[in-house]
């Protein structure tokens, strides 16, 4: 079974994400596709595992195997949270519904450090872009910012909401380089700081629900098998 067949025959759960699922989609915005598929539990008996992850078939398209995902997910990874949390979902299945069902179980105050770091990151590549061009990538900018607003806003409630809401407009005047970067610093550090504050009060458990997990993707490894035997 081909990479690609996995993802067409066997996917449990697929959304859209990006600017789309944001909220901050224009005229020109990409269509990002994001899934989790469910490999046939006998392929993982051959030497050849089935792939964790496959980019495609369709242009902007990727997915995870369901135990990658779920990895990613108890470590709070903010690329794979967020794509559980989409408003627009493409495909979901009965496992795909019981995926989404366990979003909670995921969350953890973990959160902070990974959303932290992977900002820290890309703040790093917007402070080499100004030191080399005069000015960063607006739009990535634009995105770090509304990450720092999730994180920030997903310590303080304990639920992930990745639609910007309200900020809509001042993001994309951000893209558009219409801020002066001093203020879009400014607006970063800020976004920093609350969340630090946040993350002394989180309503958010230490470690993820990962019984539960675990549980649910043994049941899902089972019914491949029996399905398929």
């Amino acid at each position: 079974m081909t990479p690609e067949e996995l993802v067409r025959e066997h996917t449990i759960y697929s959304c859209v994400m990006g600017s789309r699922a944001f909220g901050l989609a224009t005229e020109g915005s990409d269509t990002d596709v994001r899934g989790v598929y469910l490999a046939p539990t006998p392929l993982f008996w051959r030497f050849d595992k089935p792939p964790a992850h496959v980019e495609g078939p369709a242009e902007e398209q990727f997915s995870w195997e369901l135990e990658r995902f779920c990895e990613l997910a108890l470590r709070n990874n903010p690329n794979v949270l967020e794509c559980l949390h989409s408003p627009v979902v493409a495909h979901v299945d009965d496992w795909g519904r019981e995926l989404l069902s366990l979003r909670s179980a995921f969350l953890s105050r973990r959160a902070h450090q990974t959303f932290v770091r992977y900002a820290g990151g890309q703040r790093r590549k917007l402070d080499a872009d100004v030191r080399q061009y005069g000015h960063p990538r607006w739009k990535h900018a634009m995105h770090l910012l509304r990450l720092l607003t999730s994180c920030r806003d997903l310590l303080r409630t304990g639920e992930l909401r990745i639609d910007v809401g309200e900020d809509r407009e001042r993001l994309l005047e951000v893209k558009r380089g219409e801020v002066p970067w001093a203020e879009v610093e400014s607006w970063m550090n800020r976004l920093q700081e609350e969340a630090d504050r946040a993350h002394d009060r989180t309503p958010l458990p230490d470690s993820p629900d990962e019984p539960r997990i675990q549980d649910y993707l043994t049941r899902a490894r089972r019914a491949s098998a029996l399905d398929v035997l």
